[in-house]
């Protein structure tokens, strides 16, 4: 590519990565010409996307800085559970402007649950103090497998009627109903895998360095989100990660969701360890109820959460010898010292010294708002990649 072919776009890229926040440096970055980078520069500017401050001197006339302004837009960000929903709006920087968390039951399937969220946008926007204006796109979190390319669930074992519905065209449709019309083709959205958008969010918040990340999620079911350099990693069509369906050797009656039997989460998971929970007398229904009996210090919960943290072991075991990540980290309803303790005491007796010399083993740093952050920062990453932003701009100017 020529230098007059970097396009605004590209500009943009360098200075959100912080690879180049002056004209100078962007001129040395790209080749371009100091009125190119103007004119490039004026783009940008119009559109309301940077933020000018000045740099430090160092002796002479300070430099002007140029940098990405995360709050010129708003995202609303939806990371949705099996029995309740947390929706949030955030600014392009991830921080969190106003928020809800609610019941909402996966199981009434996706017109009645995408209805009921986009039927709460507009509280959440006003909360936030923002106008519909002002967002440029919705992220969402599904606890299934997401085929990247059509932004369907494929055969999300804990999602009944989800199979390939059309999420994104739904959701454009209902948020049109109730909060604003928006662009002439709906207002933009995007979703993927819970786990896949955790790791992306616990990452880049946290373990910005770490060139192989995997984050376990283990609430509900099972799975885990995989970050290899700057990106997820998705397999084909969307599966990787689905670790909780790996078949366990010495559990052929295990009955999973899935219609499967032996899957890791039919016997691992917050589901298995609620109904195994339930069998000695303790009322517990979800993950949810076994993350309260550990908070409680429940000795039969204690006892099954480290042994879960065992059985999860022994699959992380070839997970972390395929991968060698850096980071393994634990998150979810059942990701707790109990758990952790199940996990740590099998990969170390398993995996060999040299895979796991260099691995830290560390719990969710954002906790509950990882997967809408990550929702949000999908957003972003996508609206203001090189591409996307060329074609906004164009629109923008006409």
């Amino acid at each position: 590519m020529t230098p007059n072919q970097v396009s605004a776009g590209e500009l943009l890229q360098l200075i959100r990565s912080g690879r180049a926040n002056t004209r100078a440096a962007l001129q040395r970055a790209t080749g371009l010409s100091r009125s190119t980078v103007g004119q490039r520069l004026d783009l940008l500017n119009r559109a309301g996307w940077l933020r000018h401050t000045t740099g430090t001197s160092t002796g002479g006339r300070p430099s002007d800085r140029i940098v990405f302004d995360p709050t010129h837009a708003s995202v609303i960000a939806v990371d949705l559970e099996t029995r309740h929903a947390r929706t949030a709006v955030l600014d392009l920087a991830g921080t969190i402007l106003a928020e809800h968390t609610g019941p909402l039951e996966i199981t009434r399937g996706p017109e009645e649950v995408l209805d009921h969220l986009a039927a709460s946008f507009p509280d959440l926007i006003a909360a936030a103090g923002v106008g519909p204006d002002h967002v440029c796109g919705i992220g969402m979190s599904v606890p299934g497998p997401v085929d990247w390319e059509t932004g369907r669930v494929v055969e999300p074992p804990i999602m009944p009627g989800w199979d390939r519905y059309p999420i994104r065209e739904r959701l454009q449709k209902a948020y049109a109903e109730h909060v604003a019309s928006g662009p002439e083709d709906g207002i933009p959205v995007f979703l993927d895998n819970d786990a896949n958008l955790m790791a992306l969010a616990e990452r880049q918040a946290n373990h910005r360095d770490c060139s192989a990340f995997v984050l376990v999620k283990v609430s509900t079911g099972i799975g885990a989100g995989v970050v290899i350099g700057d990106g997820v990693y998705r397999g084909i069509d969307g599966g990787a990660g689905d670790i909780g369906h790996i078949r366990l050797h010495d559990q052929p009656d295990a009955l999973c969701m899935c219609g499967s039997q032996g899957c890791l989460a039919a016997v691992a998971s917050g589901r298995a360890l609620a109904r195994q929970l339930s069998e000695i007398g303790l009322e517990t229904t979800s993950g949810s109820d076994v993350k309260r009996l550990l908070a409680e210090g429940h000795p039969d919960a204690i006892r099954l959460a480290r042994e879960a943290g065992r059985r999860v072991g022994e699959v992380l075991v070839t997970v972390v010898t395929l991968l060698n990540p850096g980071v393994l980290m634990l998150a979810g309803d059942l990701s707790g010292v109990p758990f952790m303790t199940g996990v740590r005491e099998l990969l170390y007796r398993r995996a060999m010294p040299r895979t796991t010399a260099n691995l830290q083993i560390v719990t969710s740093r954002l906790g509950d708002h990882a997967g809408v952050i990550g929702a949000a920062g999908m957003v972003v990453e996508i609206l203001y990649s090189p591409a996307q932003a060329d074609a906004r701009l164009a629109r923008l100017a006409t």
